[in-house]
């Protein structure tokens, strides 16, 4: 912030959610002027601009889906002085029509969001913020500050240089996230391995990513059928469509967004508890970039990354028309990635470290290696000099595959053919999987024992690995397919240290009343729909739960809550006081809870309902349709009209909260009907219905509205 006051460009490197924005908007209040931000997608300036606008700043953009009329009207805002932060993208900027207006304007400085693009080392490059090279030229008094989440030392000075930064301040934070919890395991069954996932956060937000369009429709297919609440995301999907996709998101309408990388830049919702990688992203700086989407709030959540070997392949393949100099720096940044998967050491420090940076804790306390959720084979010295001496014998000139099959003494007539079958290593690993050897080879590549080479990727042992095999260096081997022995540990937030003992964590659920909690989540649902807000712009989950621990009676006791400001106060204080006060007293819960001492207050468990009597034709069909049985199935041994039968149904659905609609509804039909819900509502269902164009019966809405409703689709 200083340097911009004062004038002198900057870099300035923050991780996602670490106040990147913060940095530009506070001094562009304090100075004369108008601040012009360039940002690459409309969708994420818009974020801003409402969050900004919300808390009382005049701001605005002007970008290609703006009328004339409007755009005429956000330049009559600048020339009156009435804008202090004016969003555009950087062709729009650069356009001759542009810049004349704004020389004839007093322009506070420039700010670069996501400058990372410029380079081309970084993950993201668009050839288009190449032009801001100008913006020195044109404005030579004007300072010119960019910003990123994920630059390494090389594509940091790329930026300065691609732009022509005068003397600029390099101003690096700490890229580690510690309220991220990083998991990286092995790809099985990742349907499965996702559902795990999701099913523990049933109510919060989450983002999957996938490397190619069509995996992305298909696991998104499989998540509607199987009862989730989740929408697609991908370049190929309509602009319509693609923006009421994200609004559904942003807006919690659907809980779950399945994308490509294509949903990276354009999403600011802060209250993101996971994402999921379904296989390896292309980059550590795209992995950075993307599971940084989680936490933004600075609360505990979760990015787990399910990889094989096969994804490198398919990056390979999808990057093999680029450019020679375009493509030696894909495989570069893609070899990083990869021995991230492969490593076995703290997956924070390995990122810090990618990033030019040390972490001092021995431990996060926050990824699957330091929580112990890596088990160690006991011999693996030895595993690994078996393995390091193959391919010694095999003369460094074969891949992973054929080592292993040497290794286990498979009889592959090649192996005979060549001879290496009389190798003093053939069937050295015969007693284990042959994919259990294929993981320790990935692992001793992660650690820098072994290199893949050449255009075949062949195995070669590095000066390391000859320390290995002299006894001097002790590798780590996990044992392969481990389950975790911990189902779930938050990591500790940014903001908390040793000397917080005896004060509450704002990222913790401690002295939370849930119950409140939820109500808080109901009423802030209603304030943003009013206003046509995402949720978490009108408040964000840090500052609902400090509401439901310290639970304030008045307004002037409100102010003490994290993240309540003047302008929030006036605006949603009242309501939100009254809500707190009305479920306190209810409840018989105590009002202005001190923080420093609070204790947690657990909600009255509710009397359970007595048990619904069925009649004994109904008992028969719910038995049925508990094992999934279909409609036309129950209709005929009950003997009742189908649409007697269906209402059977219905009841089954909602008394026993089935939220999986496969039973009775294929998997296309379920997202048809979830996506006209998520555009026309599931109050009713004739809306539904006309939106489909009457092609599928109400019978089939209400069985797929009644399974999404289950879901806990609306707070």
């Amino acid at each position: 912030m200083r340097s911009v006051v004062d004038g002198r460009d900057s870099v300035v490197v923050l991780p996602t959610g670490g106040g990147k924005s913060l940095c530009f908007q506070a001094p562009a209040l304090a100075m004369e002027g108008v601040a012009v931000v360039l940002s690459p997608l409309i969708s994420l300036m818009k974020d801003q601009i409402d969050a900004l606008r919300d808390n009382g700043v005049a701001a605005a953009s002007v970008n290609s889906a703006m009328s004339p009329g409007e755009r005429q009207q956000v330049a009559n805002d600048v020339r009156a002085g009435g804008l202090k932060l004016l969003y555009m993208s950087p062709e729009r900027l650069m356009n001759e029509r542009t810049l004349g207006f704004l020389h004839d304007q007093r322009v506070s400085f420039f700010a670069i969001d996501e400058a990372h693009c410029i380079s081309d080392w970084g993950h993201d490059f668009r050839p288009e913020y190449r032009m801001l090279r100008a913006l020195k030229e044109q404005f030579p008094e004007v300072g010119v500050h960019a910003y990123t989440a994920t630059a390494t030392p090389r594509v940091r000075e790329d930026i300065a240089r691609e732009l022509h930064l005068r003397d600029p301040e390099m101003l690096v934070g700490s890229f580690d996230r510690p309220n991220l919890n990083y998991r990286v395991v092995r790809r099985k069954d990742v349907f499965h391995q996702i559902r795990e996932v999701v099913d523990r956060f049933p109510d919060d937000s989450g983002v999957i990513y996938c490397i190619r369009r069509a995996d992305v429709d298909e696991l998104c297919a499989r998540l509607c059928a199987a009862g989730y609440a989740a929408l697609p995301y991908h370049a190929g999907l309509g602009d319509e469509d693609r923006r009421r996709n994200q609004d559904g998101f942003i807006n919690d309408r659907a809980r779950i967004i399945v994308a490509t990388v294509a949903f990276g830049m354009g999403i600011d919702k802060s209250n993101v508890r996971y994402v999921c990688h379904a296989a390896s992203p292309k980059s550590l700086e795209a992995y950075q970039q993307e599971s940084g989407r989680a936490g933004r709030d600075g609360l505990e959540a979760e990015c787990w990354l399910f990889w094989s070997p096969q994804d490198f392949l398919t990056w390979r393949k999808i990057q093999q028309d680029l450019p020679p100099d375009a493509s030696q720096i894909a495989m570069e940044v893609l070899q990083g990635i990869d021995r991230y998967c492969s490593a076995l050491e703290c997956r924070h420090r390995l990122l810090v470290r990618h990033f030019g940076q040390d972490l001092e804790k021995q431990n996060c306390g926050a990824c699957d290696v330091c929580l112990g959720g890596v088990e160690l084979v006991e011999d693996r010295l030895v595993i690994a000099q078996k393995i390091l001496s193959c391919v010694l014998r095999l003369k460094e000139s074969f891949g992973a595959e054929y080592t292993s099959q040497v290794l286990i003494g498979d009889t592959d007539e090649k192996i005979a053919t060549r001879g290496h079958d009389r190798l003093s290593t053939y069937g050295l690993l015969r007693e284990h999987d042959k994919r259990h050897i294929r993981e320790w080879i990935d692992q001793l590549q992660g650690q820098g024992f072994l290199v893949r080479a050449g255009e075949y990727n062949v195995l070669q042992v590095t000066p390391p690995g000859w320390q290995v095999l002299r006894g001097e260096t002790l590798p780590m081997l996990a044992k392969p397919h481990v389950r975790e022995r911990k189902s779930r540990k938050t990591a500790r937030t940014a903001s908390s240290s040793s000397s917080d003992a005896g004060r509450i964590d704002l990222g913790s659920w401690e002295g939370v009343d849930r119950e409140l909690f939820d109500a808080l989540r109901k009423l802030r649902r209603q304030k943003a729909d009013e206003k046509g807000l995402p949720p978490f712009i009108v408040f964000g989950d840090a500052t609902l739960r400090d509401m439901a621990r310290r639970r304030p009676s008045t307004l002037p006791a409100m102010r003490h809550v994290h993240g309540v400001g003047e302008k929030k106060l006036a605006d949603y204080g009242t309501d939100f006081v009254a809500t707190i006060v009305e479920h306190c007293e209810r409840n018989g819960v105590s009002l202005d809870a001190n923080v420093e001492f609070v204790e947690a207050v657990e909600p009255e468990p509710e009397e359970a309902p007595a048990p619904k009597q069925l009649s004994p034709v109904k008992a028969t069909a719910f038995a049925m349709f508990a094992t999934g049985k279909s409609l036309e199935a129950v209709q005929q041994a009950t003997g009742r009209a189908l649409s007697t039968t269906a209402q059977y149904l219905f009841e089954f659905i909602e008394d026993h909260r089935i939220s999986d609609s496969s039973p009775w509804l294929d998997a296309d039909t379920f997202r048809r009907i979830s996506l006209a819900g998520l555009k026309v509502g599931t109050e009713h269902l004739k809306p539904i219905f006309d939106e489909l164009g009457g092609d599928i019966s109400y019978d089939q809405i209400r069985i797929a509205i009644g399974c999404l409703r289950n879901v806990g689709n609306d707070e």
